[in-house]
Order: C-alpha cells, then sequence, then structure tokens
C-alpha cells in the first residue's frame, strides 16, 4: 500500500488528501462507481469484505443551544452503540444521527463518502478497537467516486481520534 495510483488523488475530498499528505501515510485509492458508495452494496460489486470496510458516522446531540458532534469509526458488520457508549462519550442526554445537511455543513463531505480524515479539528474521533486489530480497512474518501485502503494504524498518528471498547456491538 502506497501512494502508487495517485493518478486517482483527484477522487479524494481536497480537504482529505491535504490531511492524509500532511501526515504521511500510504493509502490506496479505490474509483468506484458513485451508485455503490453504500457500504453494503461496495462490498458485493468490488469484492472487499464488509469485516474489513468501515462506516465514518457523525451523531448530533439532540440539544441544540448549541450542538454537540462527534464522529465515530466501526466496522460495517457491527452497530455503532449509539445509546450507550456515544452518548456517554458526548456527555449528553440524547443523541441521533446527524442528517445529510447536518453532515454536509460540519465536514464538507457527501453521505456515503465521509471519512475520519479531514474533518474539523475540534471534532473528537472514536474508532471502535475492534478496527485497530486489522491489518487494512477501507474507508470512505469524501464523496461517492472513491475508497481508500488503509492501515488503522492512521488513527495512532492523529491527535482527535480516541480508541473506544465496544463503542460497536
Amino acid at each position: 500500500m502506497g501512494h502508487e495510483n495517485l493518478g486517482h488523488r483527484n477522487l479524494l475530498h481536497p480537504a482529505v488528501a491535504d490531511y492524509l499528505d500532511q501526515i504521511g501515510t500510504p493509502y490506496e485509492i479505490v474509483p468506484i462507481d458513485p451508485e455503490f458508495a453504500d457500504t453494503a452494496a461496495f462490498c458485493e460489486k468490488y469484492g472487499f469484505p464488509p469485516g474489513q470496510s468501515a462506516n465514518t458516522i457523525i451523531i448530533a446531540s439532540k440539544r441544540k443551544d448549541p450542538t454537540v458532534y462527534c464522529a465515530c469509526v466501526v466496522l460495517a458488520t457491527t452497530r455503532l452503540d449509539v445509546n450507550r457508549s456515544v452518548k456517554q462519550l458526548m456527555n449528553v442526554s440524547r443523541v441521533s444521527f446527524a442528517n445529510a445537511e447536518q453532515m454536509m455543513e460540519l465536514t464538507g463531505m457527501e453521505m456515503g463518502g465521509v471519512t475520519p480524515f479531514g474533518l474539523p479539528d475540534d471534532l473528537p474521533l472514536y474508532v471502535d478497537s475492534r478496527i485497530m486489530a486489522l491489518d487494512w480497512i477501507i474507508l470512505g474518501a469524501g464523496g461517492r467516486e472513491a475508497k481508500m485502503k488503509i492501515s488503522p494504524d492512521v488513527f495512532k498518528q492523529m491527535p482527535s481520534a480516541k480508541t473506544i471498547e465496544n463503542l460497536a456491538t
């Protein structure tokens, strides 16, 4: 895994490309048909195992003054424990999945392409511990035209990332 396919670099969201350049972690860009950007469809069409595909999910507090957000990265084969783990981590009473509009406003990324790279510096990032045991994972690339294959060790280089046991069930 390296930067061998940087001809596809234009498929990365600009903030994602800049962030990955900054930290210097090798990655591979996987160009895809945007119709298959959702994880299950992507895995089936392109032959990647769901157990190595991770979703970046933006969570919002229900209270609006101000709304608090976080990003969570979990394997596609698990479910984010929103009502227990995430709520406790955010220290709020009620949470929900951010809607497409909130997600775009916060990250500048489209639903189906959100990735943990290039997010606002002050946005907490929680990574399910199961991810850290893998050699590589597939993540969004910031848009619906690509995914990226990268080592989960990248999270060790990200100051905002915290590995959490049982973030997902």
